[in-house]
């Protein structure tokens, strides 16, 4: 298989963006019922490159929905930051309103890892683009995990990290009180690729478990420091009709935010998916 393109046997192509996370997927309506073929394609594109983009989409909200089932159950987390899309009902609107003192999304970050049962995927449908900037990047934890030496890979192997989102609803002015911390294994497997997976996230772990936050911050820093070298990740520049679908067990995202308010509007579906391994490991 060409490590360029990869030619699928229904006609859709899957194109790498960079060696460790990013495809784009071509010659595919996404406005149209998919066979069960080309659903297990897309899926497996997405378990390996950890986020996949179509271009020139155009879906309706129902379609757009539709969609989504194909791959899990979309649900739409009430975290009081996202706003619902009228006349939808798992679709949220993701925008920068003036009196924002930034956008959503802007640091790196894994979503909901803050939740019990955190989200598995992610859909971003582009329907308003500013006339420059309002990119995205994703990178690749696996790959930031396989950067890490042997030693300090068994040591976070036996860790746990406490996670809060109550920074992030501070910070975006919600006026709702946190969601109580939840506990995840620092290190988790992919449920599909059976891939070791660094799942600690800037805008939501609090420290280890255990630990004190003053403890828990250099290990942490080293541990963001190495996840965000320029190899691990790609930078996708949004067209109208764009559509992103990410693996949130796999990526971190960041919106970069240079970009006016109300020129950039997103629609958003996030969708269950199996939950990753939660048994520590202590062996190599």
């Amino acid at each position: 298989m060409s490590a360029v393109m990869e030619r699928q046997a229904v006609g859709i192509e899957v194109v790498p963006v960079t060696t460790h996370v990013g495809a784009e997927i071509r010659n595919i309506d996404l406005s149209q019922p998919q066979s069960a073929e080309v659903i297990r394609q897309i899926r497996a594109a997405l378990v390996q490159h950890g986020v996949v983009f179509f271009r020139n989409q155009s879906l309706d909200s129902a379609q757009y929905e539709a969609l989504a089932h194909a791959f899990g159950k979309p649900v739409r987390p009430n975290s009081g930051i996202i706003p619902a899309l009228a006349g939808t009902t798992v679709i949220a609107e993701v925008r920068k309103d003036p009196d924002m003192g930034r956008n959503v999304g802007g640091s790196w970050h894994t979503d909901q890892v803050y939740r019990p049962n955190p989200s598995w995927g992610t859909m971003l449908l582009c329907r308003e683009v500013p006339t420059f900037g309002g990119d995205t990047l994703w990178a690749s934890m696996s790959a930031a995990y396989d950067r890490l030496s042997p030693g300090l890979q068994k040591t976070l192997r036996g860790l746990r990290a406490v996670h809060s989102n109550a920074n992030v609803q501070s910070r975006m002015n919600t006026g709702r009180a946190p969601d109580p911390d939840v506990v995840h294994p620092v290190v988790i497997r992919h449920p599909e690729s059976g891939r070791h997976i660094l799942y600690v996230s800037p805008s939501y772990t609090r420290h280890f478990e255990g630990w004190t936050e003053e403890e828990s911050k250099p290990l942490l820093d080293y541990l963001y420091q190495q996840s965000q070298h320029p190899e691990i990740f790609c930078r996708f520049h949004w067209e109208k009709g764009s559509l992103a679908f990410w693996d949130n067990y796999h990526t971190w995202h960041f919106a970069v935010n240079d970009y006016e308010a109300g020129e950039r509007v997103m629609h958003r579906i996030v969708v269950e998916g199996p939950p990753f391994d939660r048994e520590l490991e202590t062996g190599a």
